[in-house]
């Protein structure tokens, strides 16, 4: 049974003790089903196939309309939270995947990015719309509604806190640091740490899109 660790992005540093609170919550809710990855393929991330959380996704993207990770069968799909000011984390993150994309050559177009802001107080649609281009195609964002950002955080296991800075739009946020995989059926298979590297990553899509050939 895999037990998630995800890495928490920090622009300072969290407390010690808060830090390990929240850590060891999220370790113990994020689970896979017994017995996950036996007799399958052995993947660079963690395999939580059967897992009974990241079933549902359901924002909209910056034109307003509803979306659902239903409507993305057929393709493997990357689902990564964070926010458009966020420092190194999310712009390496998004970076990298666009590379992987890239590097698949045709099978790229089989690859879609789910960015999910935690911050749409000031990831308008506009600006959420005009990050995720820099990233080029097969790139999406998603936000919501305060609530639907908490819902959707709730069901991913995914952990974000609000940093006050100086001002009260300078804040940070700390976040979960990893990337959900969903197979070509829409089905959860892996939990990607963050810093695993493009070619870890690439190799894992390979072997879920060779699943539908």
């Amino acid at each position: 049974m895999a037990v998630l660790k995800p890495l928490i992005t920090r622009r300072r540093s969290l407390a010690l003790a808060g830090a390990t609170l929240a850590a060891g919550l999220l370790a113990a809710c994020e689970r896979g089903a017994p017995g996950a990855g036996a007799g399958r393929a052995a993947f660079k991330g963690v395999d939580i196939t059967g897992a009974d959380y990241a079933r549902q996704l359901n924002l909209n993207d910056p034109d307003g309309k509803a979306r659902t990770l239903a409507e993305f069968k057929g393709q493997v799909v990357v689902v990564f939270f964070g926010y458009t000011q966020c420092p190194d984390v999310c712009p390496t993150t998004m970076s990298e995947l666009a590379e992987v994309k890239r590097s698949l050559g045709a099978d790229g177009a089989r690859v879609q990015g789910l960015f999910v802001t935690v911050d749409p107080e000031r990831d308008t649609a506009e600006l959420l719309k005009a990050y995720v281009a820099n990233f080029g195609p097969g790139m999406l964002g998603l936000r919501g509604t305060p609530e639907q950002t908490q819902a959707a955080a709730k069901e991913f296991k995914v952990f974000f806190n609000k940093v006050p800075g100086k001002t009260d739009t300078s804040y940070t946020i700390d976040h979960t640091a990893g990337s959900y995989v969903f197979d070509t059926q829409g089905r959860v298979r892996l939990f990607v740490r963050y810093g695993g590297g493009g070619k870890a990553l690439a190799e894992d899509l390979k072997t879920l899109l060779a699943e539908t050939r």
